[in-house]
């Protein structure tokens, strides 16, 4: 086994997490911001059920549109590795992959917000954050449905202009 193949597979980790991590934190905040007059993680904290399935929909969403800018990053690591990671071309190739993750998460993020806000237009009858605050398992799984379902069909567009930059 190879020394420096092993130490690029510990960095791709880190740097997935590290991302990752940093994703999800961005998602959260965004929900908070769209949920208006919530507080979302009293909402949580109370053991909202409602509150929880949507989180965690959302937290799928940003990994499954996320996922290609990670891969992302994984290949240009291991391209920078065969390249040099201090000459001009492994340098390049990890900026490109930094900004393909980058441009994955702010995708995710805003389809995710899009989302939401084109499903509340289409059911002015139906105050979503409101029914969600009362723990309306149903309204959750709705939203929950509209996120994930986005998420899958926008992935690969996702993943197609990440690829581009590559």
């Amino acid at each position: 086994m190879n020394s420096i193949t092993v130490v690029v597979g510990i960095v791709q980790l880190i740097i997935a997490v590290i991302f990752a991590v940093v994703a999800l934190y961005i998602g959260f905040s965004v929900f908070g911001k769209i949920t208006r007059d919530v507080d979302e993680q009293k909402e949580l904290a109370k053991g909202n059920v409602a509150f929880g399935i949507i989180v965690a929909a959302i937290f799928i969403a940003i990994g499954i549109m996320v996922q290609s800018g990670v891969a992302g990053i994984s290949v240009g690591i291991s391209k920078a590795a065969t390249l040099g990671f201090a000459s001009v071309d492994g340098i390049t190739v990890i900026v490109v992959a930094i900004i393909q993750l980058v441009l994955g998460v702010l995708f995710a993020v805003g389809a995710i917000y899009l989302a939401l806000n084109i499903l509340d237009r289409f059911t002015r009858e139906l105050e979503e954050f409101g029914e969600l605050k009362k723990g309306n398992v149903a309204v959750a799984l709705e939203m929950a449905g509209v996120i994930i379902a986005v998420a899958l069909i926008i992935q690969s567009g996702i993943a197609g202009i990440t690829a581009a930059l590559g």
